[in-house]
């Protein structure tokens, strides 16, 4: 069952969906992730407009996934070496 919750981002509240206790606790901590980020982005570009700004977020947001994948994909790889080389071990004896 579903929950709707309120989160409230760059000022804004958005009304959103939560699939679980936990989806609604990792969107909570997201959205004050998302602010963090656009406080940083303020101070460091003043000038920039608030929708370029939660751009950069968007883009560093979606690089630091891409690199969780790449990083998982790694660890899979290695783990499925050692499970052969486990494997492999285990046969001989």
């Amino acid at each position: 069952m579903s929950q709707s919750i309120t989160l409230k981002i760059a000022g804004k509240e958005y009304k959103l969906e939560a699939a679980t206790p936990e989806m609604e606790q990792l969107m909570r901590r997201a959205a004050v992730d998302v602010d963090k980020m656009l406080d940083t982005f303020n101070r460091r570009f003043p000038e920039t407009s608030r929708e370029d700004k939660l751009a950069f977020v968007a883009v560093q947001e979606a690089a630091g996934k891409l690199l969780a994948k790449s990083q998982m994909s790694a660890v899979q790889r290695e783990c499925n070496d050692l499970s052969d080389t486990l494997e492999a071990y285990l046969k001989e004896k």
